[in-house]
Order: C-alpha cells, then structure tokens, then sequence
C-alpha cells in the first residue's frame, strides 16, 4: 500500500509543477516580455498535465506493486497513456508556436500583405503534415507495445510493398487530394483570405486544409470544394499578385445625353468618394445600339474588390440620379415613326 501512496505522491507533486509553471508563465512578469507564454498556457497546459501525471507514475511504478496479470496490464496501460499524452503535448506545443508566427502575420498590411497570407497557407498546411505524421508515428509505438504486434513485425515489412500497392490503389482519390494541397500551398496559387471566383461564386477563402477548401461567399454562405479541384478546374484569383482591382458599370441612354457633362460629374463625384483610390477613372462611348441609345462605360479603380462594388453601386446610383434630374430628356426612349397616308 505504501507503494502505491508514494506514486499517488508523486503525481500529485509532477500536477503541482505544472501548475506553478503556468502560473509564472501568465503572470504579468514574464507573460508580457515572452510572446510565446500565453500561446504555451492556452494550448499546452491539459496536455502538460497529463503528461506530468502518467510519466510521474511510469517512473515510480514498480513490477512488484500489483500481482499476476495485472501488473502486466497497468505497466502496458500506463505505457500507452503516456504516449499518447506525450503526443498530444508535442502536437499542441508545436501548434503553440506557429500560433506566435500566424498571429505576427495577421498584423501585416499593405505590400507585404501577399507574402504574409501565402506563409500562413503554407505553415497551415505543414503543420497538419506534420501532426498527422507524429500521430501515426504515435500509433505505430502504441501498437509495438504488444508483444503479438511485434512478432509480427518481420511479415508486416515483408509484404508492405504489395500493402502499400494495394492502400495507393483503394486511397488514390484522398493520395490525390493530399498531393494537390501541397502543390497550392507551395505553388502560391491560392492563398488565405484570397478573393476567388468559383462556379460562378465571388468569395474568400477561408479555409485551406489538404483535403478540402471552404470559400466564403459574399452571402455568408460557405462552398466546400476537394483540394484536386483547383488544380484540375480553372477558377479566378483576383488577388494573384494584388488587391487592386478596376470595376466598370455600364449606361445606355438616349443619344442627346451630354457626355462630357456626365464625364465631369463622374470625376467629382469619385474625387470626394473615400474608396476611390485616386489612380484610375474614365467614361467612354464604348457601343451605338439599333434601338437608338447609345452605351457608356464608366471604369474606376480601388483598392480592393470589396470596396470596388461599393464604389460601382454607388456611381452608378449617382449618375443616374444626375442623368434623371439634370438631363431627364436623355432617358432611354424608344422612338416609332409613322408616315400619314
């Protein structure tokens, strides 16, 4: 009895160490001058716990504390446990520290913005990688704890290439899908928060993992897509190499309508417009239709493709409120000649 009270002990002492731990890591002393102190608190201290607890009682555990076959039994389970804690500590502390990088490049506008976003793709992406890998690694230890898995060992590696041939026929699909994400993340061909055109859908990507893709759409509504779509299917990327895009809105009026009075209202009414970006702007006669109007097309640049339908709703509620008030004569019209007889 006095056996097991010492390792009670001691698990309880390895509790309170973690505990003392995180509480240096979040006090105001050290939690402001280390960066990675609170992503360290918020994902690692569940797993240190555990951790602490099952290798405490791995160390103090003895063979001689329980009798027949349950000693065998605890010692594997305790084994087991304390693998999987292990893992799940690493995966959470590596995961901690990427949490440092990404936020760092959330923060970053303007030019360097595009570099950000395709290094928070690719971070994304190599860190599933490698929590998958560790994990099957884990799995692998787990399973090699058993004596009857081990002995099987030998004939398990001697047919793993007919295995492997067999799971890369029956997995190609999902093989496909894996390929496929890492080629987009480390091609730069689609990124985070990258504005795309899909199925005839405008929206955002929001989430890219190495199976799947979810674009968020202008409507709140989310699109689902494999990974191998992308690289299979043509789509469009608005913000390839930049955000700045130039949106258009068309007119067709009667042919008295005076252009370059509609041209000069344009410009001032983009020139005191916030999102304009102060670069690009032109009206122009751009088509002469069979039913007696005429086409103008009025292009404006902005920053981004946000704010550059903002702004196209916007001019085109203006210059046909100026056209309608000003120059109501130049609404479209159809006009019907009749000869007398």
């Amino acid at each position: 009895m006095s056996d097991w009270i010492i390792m009670l002990a001691a698990v309880l002492a390895a509790v309170a160490a973690v505990e003392v731990v995180r509480r240096v890591l979040r006090s105001r002393l050290l939690g402001e001058k280390w960066v990675l102190a609170g992503p360290l608190v918020r994902r690692c201290t569940w797993p240190a716990f555990a951790t602490a607890a099952v290798v405490a009682a791995y160390t103090v555990y003895e063979p001689g504390m329980a009798a027949g076959e349950a000693n065998q039994t605890i010692q594997r389970a305790i084994s087991l446990i304390m693998i999987g804690s292990v893992t799940w500590l690493v995966i959470q502390a590596a995961y901690a520290v990427t949490d440092v990088v990404l936020e760092r490049l959330l923060r970053i506008e303007g030019e360097r913005n595009l570099r950000a976003r395709r290094i928070r793709t690719q971070i994304a992406l190599v860190r599933r990688v490698a929590s998958a890998v560790v994990i099957v690694v884990a799995l692998g230890a787990m399973l090699f704890t058993f004596p009857q898995v081990r002995a099987l060992g030998a004939g398990l590696l001697a047919s793993a290439g007919i295995a492997g041939v067999v799971a890369g026929i029956a997995a190609q699909s999902t093989l496909g899908n894996l390929l496929a994400g890492l080629q987009l993340a480390f091609s730069d061909a689609i990124r985070l928060d990258d504005v795309v055109v899909v199925e005839d859908e405008w929206g955002r990507i929001e989430e890219l993992t190495l199976t799947y893709v979810v674009v968020r759409l202008w409507d709140e509504r989310r699109l689902v897509l494999p990974v191998s779509y992308f690289t299979t299917n043509p789509f469009e990327n608005w913000t390839r190499h930049g955000s700045r895009v130039i949106g258009h809105v068309l007119f067709r009026v009667d042919w008295s309508v005076p252009v370059d009075e509609l041209r000069t209202e344009l410009y001032h009414a983009l020139r005191e417009h916030p999102l304009w970006d102060q670069k690009d702007w032109v009206l122009q006669v751009t088509d002469v239709l069979p039913n007696g109007l005429v086409e103008l097309r009025a292009l404006m640049s902005a920053a981004d493709s946000a704010s550059a339908w903002d702004l196209k709703c916007d001019m085109r509620e203006h210059l046909v409120t100026f056209v309608r008030e000003k120059y109501p004569e130049a609404l479209p019209r159809f006009r019907v000649e009749t000869s007398s007889p």
